[in-house]
């Protein structure tokens, strides 16, 4: 017969003790509860994104935020009480980055594909804004194509609304400083 024995009574350290012994420098006991969560990160991400590969970026950059809590964290409640909102805000965000890339990218084929005329000049568009970094390419999406508000940008990217407008004009400069992207911009 099999005796189920309680995960206090095993072998295996508890999740207090691995955060103790994470909070000290231990590596070991990292990996240990990385061990332990991964694929319940990985199926909770799952969820949320429909995308297996989100779910990869979703539990990488998971665990990059819980290995930023040491030293000091504290584990007041079970870990998955902890990683749940991390897990759900992080795939939410990813999940909605991917489809606006999507849509921008259905767009713009629709537009080139009704004006063959403006295919180079959207093109050229097109490639400046994906060479641009992450934080400025995303609050221009969010400006120009979702029409947001700087506000709505500042509370959707959970930025002040100041490093909002900075991205706004750095990017816009960015963006002028192309030749191929004069038509756009009256100067």
């Amino acid at each position: 017969m099999l005796a189920i024995v309680p995960a206090h009574q095993s072998d295996q350290p508890t999740d207090q003790q691995l955060v103790a012994a994470a909070n000290r420098g231990d590596r070991a006991a990292f990996e240990a509860l990385y061990e332990r969560y991964r694929d319940w990160v990985v199926g909770l991400a799952q969820r949320f994104t429909h995308d297996r590969e989100l779910a990869l970026d979703v539990l990488q950059e998971t665990f990059l935020y819980l290995l930023r809590q040491f030293p000091g964290f504290e584990l007041t409640a079970q870990l998955k009480t902890f990683l749940y909102p991390v897990v759900r805000h992080t795939a939410l965000a990813m999940a909605r980055k991917a489809r606006r890339s999507t849509k921008l990218d259905s767009e713009l084929m629709a537009e080139l594909c009704a004006n063959p005329a403006s295919r180079t000049d959207l093109t050229h568009l097109y490639d400046a804004v994906q060479a641009l970094d992450d934080g400025h390419r995303e609050v221009l999406i969010l400006r120009f194509v979702d029409d947001l508000s700087l506000q709505e940008i500042a509370v959707a990217m959970q930025i002040p609304l100041g490093t909002v407008k900075s991205r706004l004009h750095h990017g816009l400069n960015m963006l002028r400083q192309d030749a191929r992207l004069k038509r756009f911009f009256i100067d």
